[in-house]
């Protein structure tokens, strides 16, 4: 069943992501550039360090950041007040029982998002992300099995990475050792994409989509890390979408739109073989099942179309997707419905 949330909290969360992304243009040191590159166009922050010139990524163009940008001084000059009200907006979330993450969780997000990884086309993808839809859809998850975990997935499109011609503002590997974090052994010496917080089980692993038969590992140079590459997870990222991680005064990160988050949980649970996956099999359907019976009522267009596309993909996409789909008669009835 699904359970809303109120409106005094979906209109604090909306808020709470307008002044975020407004706060994101609160520290620009120069003057916003529009650069082409290839078939789309992007903004820049440009200004002057000693006798370089500095091109600052803030974007990619949309009417809504030209909208900010042309309100940039205002922005500026209430950055003060607008942080005040992100406090209020954060009492408002807790007390009609939004979910926050636990303090080790938000101080990681937190200090990814100040170096720059969702500014950089970094997303967080898995559980995490899956938290966040209770404010994106407005309605309530709760502490069930399917929203608990301890790892950190973040995922980039390698080309991206390389043609935005900009790095996070920190090397992330300073950042993780400032937050006790080691990195882990890969296979390939010198590349490394995982890294474990050394007091706790926290595990923070770097992903890219294959568009090759192998996964191998990839670099990802605007974030300075390498990367897990995967299949199918190109579907999963395009076209994400912000919102506000509900940590200290609001943090703004990157989350996979929730129909294709929903769709392709149905792809990974039946990617995952052996007793060992399986526990992480039945989590993967119950998000799924949860995301389609919402989307199903609230954004079935949306849902459709992304069922659509994965299935058009080709027959391994239908196959994984129908393997899957035949133990949760409930979310097929829901597509087929649609």
């Amino acid at each position: 069943m699904i359970h809303p949330h109120s409106a005094i909290g979906v209109a604090a969360w909306t808020d709470l992501l307008r002044l975020l992304r407004d706060s994101s243009l609160g520290t620009l040191r120069g003057s916003p550039q529009r650069k082409a590159i290839g078939n789309k166009h992007y903004w820049y922050d440009r200004y002057r360090l000693g006798n370089d010139v500095v091109d600052r990524y803030i974007g990619e163009d949309t009417p809504e950041l030209r909208a900010r940008l042309e309100r940039q001084a205002e922005i500026t000059r209430q950055a003060k007040a607008s942080e005040r009200e992100r406090a209020r907006l954060m009492r408002v979330l807790r007390a009609e029982g939004y979910l926050m993450p636990d303090a080790q969780t938000g101080q990681v997000l937190m200090a990814m998002a100040r170096a720059g990884v969702f500014r950089l086309g970094g997303t967080l993808v898995g559980t995490h992300a899956f938290r966040l839809y209770e404010g994106e859809l407005g309605v309530r998850i709760g502490f069930d099995q399917s929203a608990m975990t301890d790892d950190i997935d973040i995922a980039s499109f390698e080309r991206l990475s390389v043609a935005l011609q900009d790095q996070v503002d920190e090397p992330l590997a300073d950042v993780f050792s400032q937050l006790k974090f080691d990195p882990l052994p890969a296979l390939e010496p010198g590349r490394t994409w995982r890294w474990r917080q050394t007091d706790r089980s926290t595990l923070v692993e770097f992903l890219t989509p294959s568009f090759s038969a192998e996964e191998g590992l990839r670099e990802l140079p605007a974030l300075g890390v390498c990367a897990q590459s995967l299949h199918y997870l190109n579907y999963l990222i395009a076209e994400p979408v912000q919102v506000p991680l509900l940590y200290r005064s609001g943090v703004l990160v990157q989350v996979p739109r929730p129909e294709r988050f929903a769709i392709h949980k149905l792809i990974v649970a039946s990617r995952r073989r052996g007793r060992a996956e399986d526990l992480k099999a039945r989590k993967d359907r119950a998000q799924a099942a949860f995301l389609i019976e919402v989307l199903a009522e609230t954004r079935p267009q949306d849902l459709a179309e992304a069922y659509e596309e994965a299935r058009e993909n080709g027959p391994a996409w239908r196959r994984r997707l129908d393997e899957t789909l035949a133990q949760m008669p409930d979310s097929l009835e829901r597509l087929t419905a649609l």
